[in-house]
């Protein structure tokens, strides 16, 4: 796997420690598969990850930002969000159906007791 140069923000270390553990623990594991999947795509060399709107957030240049975070209002869930006009939420839509649950084009919506793995 090559190397992927990330620009920590100790502020997202901060925001993850005022989750409930098993939420954060959640959160963690989609941090874990976005950076995995970066170091997977051969045009992904650098990635900032930030706070943005007060969520986690990873940043590539040309490439959509995502953002993630726990679904306060429905404490049983948590989400990946998107730009609502990037084509990733229908390419998720197209390739994976119902096996997502998704809100509308901006998110991919988890529960908190589903086992979210990249197989």
């Amino acid at each position: 796997m090559k190397e992927l140069i990330i620009d920590q923000n100790p502020e997202v270390e901060v925001k993850f420690e005022t989750y409930p553990e098993e939420v954060a623990d959640k959160l963690r594991n989609l941090q874990n598969l976005i950076i995995e999947t970066a170091r997977e795509c051969s045009n992904i060399d650098k990635m900032q990850e930030a706070l943005k709107w007060g969520e986690p957030s990873y940043l590539v240049k040309h490439v959509s930002t995502i953002r993630i975070d726990w679904m306060a209002k429905a404490p049983d869930k948590y989400a990946m969000y998107f730009k609502c006009r990037s084509k990733l939420v229908p390419t998720f839509k197209e390739i994976y159906k119902d096996l997502l649950n998704y809100e509308k084009n901006r998110a991919i919506l988890f529960g908190i007791d589903e086992k979210v793995s990249a197989k």
